[in-house]
C-alpha cells in the first residue's frame, strides 16, 4: 500500500475509533465530505493545515496520524517530509523546526 492510501486508512482508523462518521468529522473540520473521502482514500493531497485540523478534530497528536508511517522506508519518509516542508509557510516551518529540535534533542 503506497503512502498516501496507509496515511488515509491510519485517519478512518482513528475516526471510527472516536465514533465519528466522515459527515461527522469533515463538518467539525469545515470541510467537505467528498473531500475528507478522497483523502481517507489515498487519492487526495492534504496540507499541512488540513492533517493538522484532522488531529485537532480527532482529539489525537499529529505524530499519532503519521505513527503508521514509521515503519516506512527512510528513503520514501524523506521524500514525504520534504514534501510536506514544501507546501508549509513561514510559521508551519518554524513550528516543524521546534518539533524535530524537541524530537532530536537539541
Amino acid at each position: 500500500m503506497d503512502t498516501k492510501r496507509r496515511l488515509g486508512a491510519r485517519i478512518r482508523a482513528i475516526r471510527k475509533s472516536k465514533g465519528l462518521t466522515q459527515e461527522a468529522l469533515s463538518e467539525k473540520m469545515e470541510i467537505n465530505p467528498k473531500y475528507l473521502s478522497s483523502i481517507e482514500r489515498g487519492k487526495e493531497n492534504p496540507t499541512l493545515n488540513t492533517l493538522i485540523s484532522v488531529a485537532d478534530n480527532l482529539g489525537v497528536d499529529l505524530g499519532e496520524v503519521f505513527s503508521v508511517l514509521q515503519a516506512e522506508d527512510p528513503v520514501a519518509s524523506k521524500e514525504m517530509i520534504l514534501s510536506v516542508l514544501d507546501r508549509a509557510d513561514e510559521k508551519q516551518l518554524n513550528m516543524i523546526l521546534r518539533m524535530l529540535l524537541v524530537i532530536v534533542g537539541r
